[in-house]
Order: C-alpha cells, then sequence, then structure tokens
C-alpha cells in the first residue's frame, strides 16, 4: 500500500480483503469515486440530521430563520468547496495527479457537514457544562466506585493525563468517534469512512498527551485514547504523523472562521438586534479605507437611492452586507493558503489561514458583544446547563446502579436507573461492551462508564435533552427490592 493524504482506503474487514467492495457500493459503475460516497454517506446519517436541532448561537430560538447547527455546518461545506476550488487552480503542484470534483470537493464538504457533529446540546456551554460536571467529581469518579466515604478502588483507575478528555471535554474528538464507531454498521465501523476524510478532518491532529497551549494545531486534542488505533490505521494509510494537518483541513478552519464572524452577525441582523448600517459604522470604526467597506458604503447607496420600503432596504443591505464579507474573507483565506501553501506541504505552517484578520477579528467582537452576551442566550445557556448537569448525574447513576459492577448490562438496581438506562441509545450500549474486547485503559471498565455517558450526553439535541429533563426529574428514586 502506497502511502497518501488522498488515501481512499477504508478500515479491513473481518477475513476479507480491505478494499474489497460493499456490494452497496456503486463505484464500479463510475457513477461515484470513493471520497463522493464518504459526503453521501455523511449527509444521509442520523447524526447530521440532528444538526437541525443543536444550537449555533441561539438556543432553542422560535426564528426560523436563525441558523442552527445544520444550517452552520451547510454553509462551512460550501465555503470549503469554494475556497478548495480557488486553491486548487492557484497551486496546481500541490494538488498534482487530484481530481478536482472526486476529491478535494468531496472531501472539503465532508469535513465541512462533519465538523460539529460531536457536539453536545447548548453549543460550547454544553462542552463547559460535561466538563464541570467530572470536575465537581474528579476526586473518586476516576477512581473509585462512588463518592462514598471509604469506597472501593477500581482496578483500572483512570491516568491524570486522560481524565483531560473528560474535564476538557470537547466535540472535536467526539466528532471522530461517532463518524468511526457509533454509527450501527456490520463491522462495528461507524459510517465507515474512507482515510482521506477522516484525516481531514482531524482539526487538531494531536492526543491528550500533546496538546499544547502555545501551538494551535495543538492547543486541543483532536482523538481520545478510544480511537488511538483508529487514528494509528488512518496514519499508516496517509504517512501523516502525530501532528500534521492534512492540507484541507486548513481550509475548513478558515471556513469555520468565516462562518462564525460573518453568518454570526448576519443572524443577529436577521433578528433586528443591529441594522446593516450599525454594522458598517463598526466596520468603519474597525477597518476604516478598506476594499470591503468601501464596496458596502457603494452598493448602500444604491439600495437608498432606489427608492424602496425601508423594511425591504433592510433585507437588501443584508445581503449585500453578506455577500461583500464572505467574498472579503474567502479571498483572504484563499490568498493566504497561497502564501502559505510551502508551508502547508512541509507541515511547519502553525497559525490558522485567517488569524490575525482584522476584518474576521472585527465581525468576531460584534457578534460576542451583540449576540453571545445576549441575556436571551446567556439565560437560555444557562438553563442548558442546568439541564446538562441533571442529566450527566441521571445517566450515570443510570450505568452504575447495576446488580453486578463486572458486567455493564446487568440488571439496573432500581426502577429509575432501569428506565433512564433503557433511553441510552442501543448502539452506544453495544460500543461500550464491544470496547472491552480493545486494550488498555479504553477497555477498562470505568472508561467505558465514562465514555457511555458522554455519548449519550453528547448525542443529544436540545429539545431532546430539554424534554428527557423534565421527565427524569418527575421520577424520584424507589429502591428496586
Amino acid at each position: 500500500m502506497k502511502e497518501s493524504i488522498w488515501s481512499e482506503d477504508r478500515r479491513p474487514r473481518s477475513g476479507v480483503d480491505k478494499n474489497e467492495s460493499d456490494p452497496s457500493d456503486i463505484k464500479e459503475l463510475g457513477v461515484r469515486s470513493v471520497l463522493q460516497q464518504d459526503y453521501d454517506r455523511l449527509l444521509f446519517s442520523t447524526p447530521v440530521r440532528r444538526l437541525a436541532d443543536k444550537t449555533q448561537v441561539w438556543p432553542m430560538d422560535e426564528n426560523d430563520g436563525v441558523r442552527t447547527r445544520l444550517t452552520h455546518s451547510h454553509e462551512v461545506a460550501n465555503l470549503a468547496r469554494s475556497i478548495g476550488t480557488r486553491v486548487f487552480h492557484r497551486v496546481p503542484d500541490m494538488f498534482e495527479g487530484i481530481n478536482l470534483e472526486e476529491t478535494i470537493q468531496p472531501i472539503l464538504l465532508s469535513i465541512g457537514l462533519g465538523h460539529d457533529l460531536g457536539n453536545p446540546p447548548f453549543g460550547h456551554q454544553g462542552e463547559a457544562a460535561i466538563g464541570r460536571w467530572f470536575d465537581d467529581r474528579k476526586d473518586w469518579i476516576f477512581s473509585h466506585l462512588s463518592a462514598a466515604q471509604a469506597s472501593d478502588g477500581i482496578d483500572c483507575p483512570i491516568s491524570e493525563e486522560t481524565r483531560s478528555e473528560f474535564l476538557k471535554f470537547d466535540g472535536n474528538p467526539q466528532s471522530l468517534r461517532l463518524l468511526t464507531k457509533l454509527q450501527t454498521h456490520v463491522e462495528y465501523m461507524g459510517l465507515d469512512l474512507s482515510a482521506a476524510t477522516l484525516a481531514a478532518s482531524l482539526k487538531y491532529p494531536v492526543a491528550v498527551s500533546g496538546v499544547d497551549k502555545n501551538n494551535s494545531l495543538s492547543k486541543k486534542f483532536g482523538y481520545f485514547e478510544s480511537e488511538k488505533n483508529i487514528v494509528e490505521w488512518i496514519r499508516s494509510c496517509t504517512g501523516l504523523k502525530e501532528g500534521q494537518r492534512h492540507y484541507l483541513t486548513w481550509i475548513m478552519e478558515a471556513c469555520d472562521d468565516i462562518a462564525y464572524s460573518v453568518l454570526d452577525v448576519d443572524d443577529i441582523l436577521k433578528k433586528s438586534m443591529l441594522s446593516p448600517d450599525d454594522v458598517l459604522i463598526e466596520l468603519r470604526r474597525a477597518v476604516p479605507d478598506t476594499e470591503v467597506v468601501k464596496k458596502i458604503e457603494k452598493r448602500f447607496l444604491g439600495v437608498e437611492s432606489g427608492g424602496r420600503n425601508p423594511i425591504i432596504q433592510r433585507d437588501i443591505k443584508i445581503q449585500y452586507l453578506r455577500a461583500s464579507l464572505i467574498e472579503s474573507l474567502i479571498s483572504e483565506a484563499s490568498n493566504n493558503f497561497v502564501k502559505e501553501s510551502g508551508l502547508i506541504r512541509q507541515f511547519q505552517l502553525k497559525s490558522a489561514l485567517l488569524d490575525g484578520s482584522d476584518l474576521c477579528d472585527a465581525l468576531k467582537d460584534v457578534a460576542r458583544q451583540y449576540a453571545f452576551g445576549h441575556c436571551a442566550v446567556l439565560r437560555a445557556e444557562a438553563i442548558g446547563a442546568r439541564a446538562i448537569t441533571d442529566l450527566m448525574s441521571a445517566f450515570w447513576d443510570a450505568i452504575t446502579s447495576r446488580s453486578d459492577h463486572t458486567k455493564l448490562d446487568s440488571r439496573r438496581s432500581t426502577a429509575k436507573a432501569a428506565y433512564v438506562y433503557a433511553l441510552i441509545s442501543p448502539n452506544y450500549i453495544e460500543e461500550a461492551l464491544n470496547a472491552a474486547k480493545s486494550s488498555g485503559v479504553a477497555a477498562s471498565m470505568r472508561y467505558r462508564e465514562l465514555r457511555l455517558l458522554t455519548d449519550m450526553i453528547s448525542g443529544m439535541t436540545d429539545s431532546f435533552a430539554m424534554k428527557v429533563w423534565k421527565d427524569v426529574s418527575e421520577i424520584h428514586d424507589v429502591d428496586s427490592s
């Protein structure tokens, strides 16, 4: 096997050649490349559909024009395809022998669509709530059966280093876990994506042991101990090493930045919390005399001279503002990719393509001030954090309250535990049971219990989490004996 960052290999099947065609594949008909199949598998998957009910900025917002994680992810995918097409034609030697439509574009569409799949309900506040729950119990949960005084120690305590997977829970490694394991597959392979697509999806190409806050590539960990063997397989196919990022990951990261800056501001405008002219005033202050500001000013004057209804004028200005800002940032990211293409190919680039972008930073400041800091968002996040905290406790009790502590699927000890445990997705439970066959800490009972807990919580949508929270809160513990 020749190593290539564009490797179309899929993981080996049990007892068959790893490149043997799946009966459902239609590659031999010349309709789809393997990488196009990856995108199709993602597009029709359940986790992608769940993104429609996961927070982007405004939790559980009633305005159907405001973005969810699903619309955000589709926009990131679209932006990534645009930048990928531009740089493909501007640095052809970097992609020599690689097909734009069959390789570059489908990988970018896939990693754009899938980059937020592991995010828990209620956005980044959900991640923080999960981490806080573990931090409040760190004195015993990684080393003892329970919080009870003099509780028995467990056979395989979680190391200080590995504990960070839970104390600093992050949606990025959960996305990889979801893609490769948590979706039901006859061979336990999740969505069974190719090595190239999975490699490009690793935004942070390091384990928890490689985290370095001073390096943008490794300021967070990108995979859990439970997926270490999969990452090793990805690297055996692609030739990438620990800390080395796939070329196309830089583009996806830039598009996420563009979406967070421009389109989060667009949502503020949709909710009428600012006017397009207010945003222009902010831009004049932050990035005066730039081409994008001049273009927006000219377009706004044209709208105002048309004599249209003021509400219609406002909507047209929003469209012009969005289009102008996206085009400016796409051009900036594309130019920076071309400029840094040598360092990217040598795996030596250390900063994101839009790091230091005055326009991107200015828009993020607007979003922070008028969206993320808005009382409605903060209130919804606070409610969501409370819900996650209570749900974590309820599901932990359901997972651990069982008749035989050596068997994860043994009978639950209480009626409430039995009910809550029954809410856990069967494929998550199956993975927790199957992980016993792995090696190291990933096979230990406590690690599998902890992973099962975070799998269930992070897989919930916002409204499902609120519904289960309400249901579980109404049930009081009654000893089944």
